[in-house]
Parts: C-alpha cells; structure tokens; sequence
C-alpha cells in the first residue's frame, strides 16, 4: 500500500477529503481534512432526482481544489467514492464523464450496502470494541445502518431516508406529520431488531453530540468515542425539533446547519423510538475511513489485529524515540501493579491503561526535555484518538502528566471528575508510574533489581547500591498503605 493514500467522498450534501499516512504496518494517522458543502443534491429531489447545474459546477470547482490539496502531500494513491447522490441522479453518467475529463478523476459510485459496510467497518475498528450495537449514517439522501459485533459486521441496510431529501419533500412544505409517517415506513426494515447501542457517524450525528457535550461543559475536548445515555440524546432531540433559529443557536447548533438539522434530527428521533436504544456512541469517522480501511487492510479481512491500537502506535512511530525505554518501563510498572493491585484495591482493568501511559510517556521528550511531562500530556489527549474510550484518554494522559512529579492535583482531579476513576485509584497508579520512572533512572540496560511484597511493603532487593535510585524515590509522594523499602 501507497504510504498516503487520499479518499475522497461525495456524498449529497458535502464532499469530503482526508489525506491518510501509513507510518508502520497497521499504524497510520491523519494529515489533512477538508469538507465542501456543496450540495450535490439540491433542488434534485423535486426533478426527478436529476441533478442540477449550479449544484455539479460547485462540485466540481470544490473537486478541482482537492486534487491541488493532495498534489501537495504528494499522495500516491486516490480512492474516489461517491453515494447516494450520484446513485440515483438519471444524469449521473454524464456527470462522472465530465469528472473524468475535466479534472482526470475517477469516481467509482458505491451502492447502499457499500456504503453501510464502510461506515461499520470504521468504528468497528476505530471504536472502543460494542457488542450488540449498531451504527447509523444520515446523509442527505440516504440513511445507512450496519449491525456491530466487536469487528465483525453482521448485517447493512440502506433507506431512502436523508436530511436534503426530508427537508424538500416535507419540511418546506411544512409537512411534519407526513415527513414522520414517511420515514417510519421506511424504518419498517429494522423490525425486530433488539439493539442496545446506537454508534451515530456523520454531519448531524456530530453536531448533536457536540451540542451536548457543549451544554454540559464536558472536559474532553474530543468528539470521537464520545458516549451518553440513550434518553439525554432523545431529550435534547425534543429540544431542537422545537427550537427557533435563535434558540438552535443557543443549543450550540451551528448556522450552516440550521436548515437540515431538523429533518436529521427528526430521522433520528424515529430510529431511536424504533430501536429503544439505551446508549449512545459518536464516531469521528465514517466512509472516508472505512475506504481507506478496506484498502490498507484488504489482506486482514478488513480487520486490524485484536488488541492492537493503531494510534498508540502511531504516537510510538512518530514521537518514541526511547522505544528500549519505553519497553523496560511498561514491564516494570506492570509487575508493580501485579504485585500491590489486590493490597490496593485497584481493579485489574487499569493495569491496560497503566501499560500504555508507561509506553507512550517517552512521547513528550521529543519536543522538549524540561516539559516532558507537559507535551507527553497533550499528545496523548490529542492524538491517542482510536480504539480508546475518553475515560482512558484521560486516565492515560493525566498519569504522564504528573509522572516522577507530586500526585494529580484536586483542581486536576475536580475538572475531570466525569472520567477519572476515584481519587485514591488515581493516587496509586499515578505512584507506580512515578516509582517505576524513578527505579530506572540510573537507565539499565536490563531490569538490575528484583521485586516482593508483603504486608504492604514493596522490597526493592538490589546487588549494586542504586543510589541514584534511593536519591529519587525518597523524593516521590507516597501514597497510603504502600511503603518502599531498598534492599541490598
């Protein structure tokens, strides 16, 4: 596989690039997003679904403007999909012809299935791992769904059912009570379906979701992964159905959004009613990633490998330049966290999270030394983006943030009560960290000292003196019902 590969995506009401490098084999990241609103799709759905010139010239300009974008990363490949849009436009031919000879590009149009499957198969690999779940896309022609279990993708569906189309047929028209028995026939193929958790891709998924997330002044700047209750995101559905301009605005709904937010908004308000749906997942990723996954992974099924996180990797590729380091701190801090976890009441879950602050801490190091700490923290909370729920994000990034420092301060450990697990939990994986740090800072080539506890008591039992160790150790913030005793 080229190592930047470009996908573009044409969907009915924008079109969207993402520019992709590939940094190890199953490692890659993101170097440029850009989105047009060109709405392919307007005035299409009173003509026949035919589309219309104003509508193809800006498409065409905004296309024209990509390639320039991707000549710049000197990308090697470029996958070119287009969806509903193009799917059921009569002149769709004439317009892939024009493409094609004005601007040499090669769009290949995706059915429905397709485009459902993409959309899976982007968060089944980029989520935090669902059972029971399903996505949904609503775009502005067609809504895609695909059934999630762990990697797997299990069924696609397909409905005519969009925030452009909606809005034509219906809402301008005034027509709500129409536009509700409409897509609630349409919503018919989901009969039977007993769904736990629905995992929303796409424009007005997003909005809302960051709507929420603005309302409730969240902590975590970051959309992907984001999760609430089912009944908040019906609630606040209510709320925008019912709002004025004024009022969207205040709701956090962006202006360019004000026009298709409701059919959207509505559309989604029957899924949920269908399904009874008790959790809610945003995904920062959609079709764009699933092309671009089913090319870099076409030899693995479309799947990367079980407990493998592709933007840890990423991170180590990229900013780890101490990766013997890295490896020797990951092995001591678990062993610390096997030894005392059952002392200290931690649940065996964190020991994950702990492993991967220990591998990723290196990261801030490359940027500068004195403020390690400080760049190791925002590159984690910025960068660690797949795979990862938002509570490890900030698990993960606050333990290198005060790593061989004091432990998390109250203001710290205040401002992300939502998603740090207890105080004295934090406290004692925050120590390990510390301690494990300073145990290696005389830097071995291997692990020079041994390991026990008991009765509370972790004995480090050494052949040399380790005074830089003992030095260092002394230093660090104890915790309670944990000692440290040096042994020679």
């Amino acid at each position: 596989m080229a190592k930047r590969v470009a996908v573009i995506d044409i969907g009915s009401s924008s079109i969207r690039l993402a520019v992709y490098e590939k940094t190890s084999r199953f490692a890659f990241h993101l170097l440029n997003e850009t989105k047009s609103k060109v709405r392919l799709s307007q005035n299409a759905y009173q003509n026949s679904d035919m589309l219309q010139e104003e509508a193809i010239l800006r498409t065409i300009k905004a296309l024209k403007d990509f390639l320039t974008i991707i000549s710049s990363y000197k990308a090697r490949k470029t996958l070119c999909v287009a969806t509903s849009a193009l799917r059921e436009a009569p002149n769709k031919k004439e317009f892939i012809s024009r493409v094609k000879k004005e601007l040499n590009l090669n769009i290949k149009v995706i059915d429905g299935q397709r485009e459902a499957y993409l959309g899976g198969i982007a968060c089944a690999n980029l989520l935090p791992s669902q059972k029971n779940a399903i996505s949904i896309d609503i775009g502005g022609g067609s809504t895609e769904l695909a059934l999630i279990d762990d990697k797997d993708i299990s069924g696609t569906f397909s409905i005519n059912l969009g925030t452009i189309r909606i809005k034509e047929l219906f809402f301008d028209s005034k027509k709500s009570d129409e536009a509700i028995k409409y897509i609630d026939s349409k919503l018919e193929v989901l009969n039977d379906l007993s769904i736990d958790t629905l995992v929303g891709l796409g424009g007005t998924f997003r909005a809302i979701s960051t709507a929420i997330q603005k309302n409730k002044k969240y902590p975590l700047h970051k959309i992907h992964a984001y999760s609430y209750e089912g009944s908040e995101l019906d609630s606040f559905i209510v709320s925008i159905l019912d709002a004025n301009t004024k009022e969207l605005k205040e709701l956090g709904i962006k202006s360019d959004r004000f026009d298709i937010i409701k059919p959207g908004a509505l559309i989604l308000q029957r899924v949920l009613k269908k399904l009874s749906i008790k959790k809610a997942i945003t995904s920062g990723v959609g079709v764009r990633e699933g092309v671009f996954l089913s090319d870099f992974l076409r030899g693995s099924k479309d799947k990367l490998p079980q407990n493998y996180n592709t933007s840890m990797r990423y991170i180590i590729d990229t900013h780890v330049g101490e990766l013997k380091f890295a490896n020797s701190l990951n092995d001591l801090v678990k062993k610390i966290f096997d030894l005392t976890y059952i002392h200290l009441g931690i649940d065996k879950q964190y020991r994950q999270d702990l492993a991967m602050a220990a591998k990723l801490y290196p990261s801030g190091g490359g940027v500068h030394f004195y403020s390690k700490n400080k760049h190791s923290y925002y590159i984690i909370q910025s960068a660690l983006e797949y795979g990862v729920t938002h509570k490890q994000i900030t698990l993960i990034s606050t333990l290198c943030k005060y790593a061989k420092k004091k432990l998390p301060s109250s203001s710290h450990l205040s401002k992300y009560a939502l998603l740090l697990p207890d105080k004295q939990t934090t406290d004692a994986l925050s120590y390990m960290l510390s301690l494990s740090l300073s145990l290696l800072v005389h830097r071995p080539r291997n692990i020079d000292f041994d390991l026990t506890f008991c009765d509370g008591v972790l004995k480090i039992k050494t052949k040399e003196d380790l005074y830089l160790c003992k030095e260092v150790v002394m230093k660090l913030e104890p915790i309670e019902h944990l000692k440290t005793e040096f042994e020679t």
